[in-house]
């Protein structure tokens, strides 16, 4: 079958272990990033599977119009960038493992990256030396702190875990089904939402973007979190009530954030306020970047083209669309 790769930045999937599941496919991989709606269509002209990083390309109704050989789109995880409707509409299949059961480590481990280098400085302590200066201020530590973990899911509990190697007092806030999962598991719950809020040192979110959860965080919520409070989002921007995480920042509570997703990506704009705050650590949307994370991914996403190949789909999100196709 003829795939496409879009939008694989450094050209790291050919150089993945999983890539060999491919060799039996004609495989064009792509590693810049197109938003113009006719070079999409002329790159994609009669490719039968496009495989998609993430949520780094769109595939609207407009674009599958186009794309008249499209059978498959074969990706892992969430997908609030491809349009369902017009995928089941035009017969193209969309089959996403959604990996309930395996936990994104590589996410797990930016989190602490990103709550250690806030709560110590890290960014301006390395800034001030690189200008020929000596420590730049005072950092803070985390035992014995409390870390509010939002959402008990597999990322989530990954990072409670890690918290409790700091002594941290970790307590869950989530769903009422995901609260008495929690406390099922052994873990703390917060006596309320105002609770879990106003009594962490950190707060972590971890939920799966979804019309459900899309704003779960509001800027009540925010302001009621301790003034040297910090807020970490590696999930995704849009669990944040639109605007309310500047303006809360800009208020004084919370006392920082670290970011890894942010409302428009790729976040290209240096004027953007999250990046002029010192207050504020950001990183490119690298939670799931790491070559091990990617060859668990990929292996999944180059099962599925196979599987489909071979006439029995796996992990389908439109199995209207199997009917169509």
């Amino acid at each position: 079958m003829r795939v496409a790769v879009l939008d694989d930045y450094f050209d790291t999937v050919r150089t993945l272990p999983c890539f060999a599941k491919l060799d039996a496919h004609d495989v064009t991989i792509y590693n810049d990033h197109v938003e113009d709606l006719d070079e999409l269509a002329r790159r994609l002209d009669g490719v039968e599977v496009l495989v998609l990083i993430r949520e780094r390309t769109k595939v609207t109704g407009d674009l599958l119009d186009r794309l008249e050989n499209l059978r498959l789109i074969s990706q892992r995880s969430v997908y609030p960038h491809v349009d369902v409707g017009a995928c089941t509409r035009h017969g193209v299949v969309l089959s996403s493992n959604m990996h309930a059961d395996t936990p994104c480590y590589a996410a797990a481990e930016l989190t602490w990256a990103l709550i250690l280098s806030s709560m110590r400085s890290l960014p301006q302590q390395i800034a001030s030396m690189r200008s020929g200066r000596w420590q730049s201020g005072v950092g803070r530590s985390l035992h014995h702190k409390t870390l509010g973990v939002y959402g008990y899911g597999r990322i989530g509990r990954e990072v409670a875990r890690y918290g409790r190697a700091f002594d941290m007092d970790v307590v869950f806030w989530a769903s009422a089904d995901g609260r008495a999962r929690a406390q099922r598991g052994g873990w703390r719950v917060a006596a309320s939402r105002e609770a879990f809020f106003s009594e962490s040192d950190v707060v972590s979110v971890h939920l799966r973007l979804v019309e459900s959860t899309r704003g779960v965080v509001t800027s009540r919520d925010l302001a009621m979190m301790k003034h040297d409070a910090l807020f970490v989002n590696t999930s995704r921007a849009g669990l944040v009530e639109s605007g309310a995480l500047v303006e809360a920042l800009r208020r004084g509570r919370p006392g920082g954030a670290a970011l890894d997703v942010f409302e428009v990506e790729p976040m290209l704009d240096a004027d953007d306020p999250l990046l002029a705050m010192d207050n504020v650590t950001c990183t490119p949307h690298i939670g799931y970047v790491t070559l091990e994370e990617w060859d668990l991914q990929f292996s999944d996403v180059f099962d599925q083209i196979n599987a489909f190949d071979a006439g029995d789909p796996i992990n389908v999100i439109n199995p209207e669309a199997l009917r169509r196709e």
